[in-house]
């Protein structure tokens, strides 16, 4: 795998072609979130059924790193039970991608955190009345 300034091949073409962008229409996850340091943000939803993740979109401002790395989750996630997405953390996210930048590494952070607060949020909705 190729490396340009950083970046792997694999979040070369997550950033050129961003996949699963866009509003998630009946989303049961949602997550805002936003790096106060950057001030890159996105919104991530899920889609789960059955206790599987179904569907995953974002959309986000950002650097391409940011954009990458949510592009890039967005896929990983696609197909997991909830145990396993929530295993899916900063390292793992940079270990998928083949690494980040040390300066970029707060990309992969976001992405997580999306991932981390749309699972809560989808517990929070799931949870009995």
């Amino acid at each position: 795998m190729g490396v340009s300034g950083g970046y792997s091949d694999l979040l070369i073409e997550h950033l050129r072609t961003p996949r699963n962008t866009g509003v998630l229409q009946n989303a049961n996850g949602v997550a805002v979130v936003r790096n106060p340091v950057c001030g890159d943000s996105a919104t991530f939803m899920l889609r789960v059924d059955d206790g599987r993740i179904t569907a995953a979109r974002f959309t986000a401002q950002g650097c391409g790193g940011s954009i990458a790395a949510l592009s890039l989750t967005t896929e990983l996630l696609e197909g997991l039970s909830l145990d396993a997405a929530s295993q899916l953390d900063r390292d793992a996210i940079a270990e998928a991608a083949g690494g980040f930048p040390s300066s970029k590494i707060h990309c992969a952070a976001l992405a997580a955190d999306a991932v981390r607060l749309a699972l809560a949020d989808y517990a929070r909705r799931a949870a009995p009345a």
